[in-house]
Parts: structure tokens; sequence; C-alpha cells
């Protein structure tokens, strides 16, 4: 009798375990992984630890080719293109990815495009990388991006976890975990089956 209660006892121990485990498993998820910046660190940064930056054609001088006004991104820069946008992006690149950083000591993705905004074309965005779809006048494909876009993607359910800011030729600049404010490209295999929407705002002009 008292092996069965005993059992019995310890069943309904185990019960309650797991229900509280549970509980807290469910509190877990619905708190810290609610922020995107963090979703998107845990899901990609093992794998993509070793992306590899956009390499630029060089001249014989060691310098991109058509070199004259180039930024320190290595991008070959034209009459078109924002160097304002290039000049910030500038003060940023090579700053190492931080979650829930803000400065040039570290920063994550959502905060380096708010500051990007804030500096070049004097708008606030939301903090979080799904909040600042909420700032965008319009939402549009791929092939409709154009300098200053915002682009958003999502993590593996579904959710927009992360975001840059195109520039020109398939190419983005973002905070990234494995590497800091990059370069990075749109037909890189992980962003290219991420990518989910460019967003556009009402302050951002451009000669394209």
């Amino acid at each position: 009798m008292n092996t069965r209660k005993t059992i019995l006892c310890a069943a309904m121990l185990v019960s309650a375990l797991s229900m509280s485990s549970c509980k807290a498993i469910k509190q877990f998820l619905n708190t810290d992984l609610s922020d995107e910046e963090y979703i998107v660190g845990q899901l990609y940064a093992d794998e993509y630890v070793k992306e590899t930056p956009v390499a630029f054609r060089t001249n014989t001088n060691n310098r991109p080719s058509g070199s004259s006004g180039n930024s320190s991104t290595g991008i070959e820069l034209n009459d078109k293109d924002n160097r304002k946008l290039y000049a910030a992006i500038d003060s940023w690149y090579g700053t190492p990815y931080q979650y829930g950083g803000c400065t040039t000591s570290g920063v994550d993705c959502s905060c380096f495009v708010g500051n990007i905004f804030k500096s070049v074309y004097g708008a606030t965005l939301h903090r979080t990388a799904n909040d600042i779809q909420k700032d965008m006048d319009k939402m549009l494909g791929r092939n409709a991006l154009r300098e200053g876009d915002v682009v958003f993607f999502t993590n593996s359910n579904g959710k927009v976890s992360h975001v840059g800011i195109y520039l020109k030729d398939d190419l983005f600049v973002h905070s990234s975990t494995s590497n800091g404010v990059t370069i990075s490209s749109l037909e890189n295999s992980y962003w290219k089956k991420h990518f989910y929407k460019g967003g556009r705002h009402k302050a951002v002009t451009t000669k394209y």
C-alpha cells in the first residue's frame, strides 16, 4: 500500500513539474524570445557565422574600380548615389553586432537602421525589426527595391526578425550577427530564402 502511495505521489509530482515546466517554457517563448533581434541571432548565428562579406573588384591601386568618390564599404559611388547615406554608413561600418546594442561599440540590426534613418532622412523609426514595418509608407517586392528602402527578413516561423537598408545592385547594409555592420547580397542563399519585403519610407528620396 505504501509503495502504491509512493508511486502515486511521485507521479503527481512529475505531473506538477511537467505542468510547471510547460508553463515556464511558454512564458520564456512569450517573453525572452519575443525580441526579433534575439530570434534572428539564434536562428542563423551558428549556420551563417562564416558568411563571407561581399568582395569588390579592385584596380591596380587596390581601390574599387572607378574609385573616385568610393565609400569605405568598397561600393563604387556615382552621381545618383546618396553621399550622405554612405557617409553615415561609413561611420558605423565594421561596428560589431551586439544584441540590444545601440552604439558604435556594438549595435543590433534595428538600432543600426534607426540611426541611419534619423541621421540621413530625419525620420524616427520603431525600435524592433517587426515594428519598423509600421513606419513604412508602402511595402514592395524585391524587383522594385531602390536606394534607401528597408529590407525585411523573416525567421523560420515566418516572423519579421531582421532588417537592413537596400543600396543597389542587390546589395544591402545591415548589422549581421556574424560580421557586424557589413554589406551583404540578396543573392546570398540565406538572405534570398528569408527575404520578406522591402519597405519605402516617405522621407526617403532617391535619384534612382
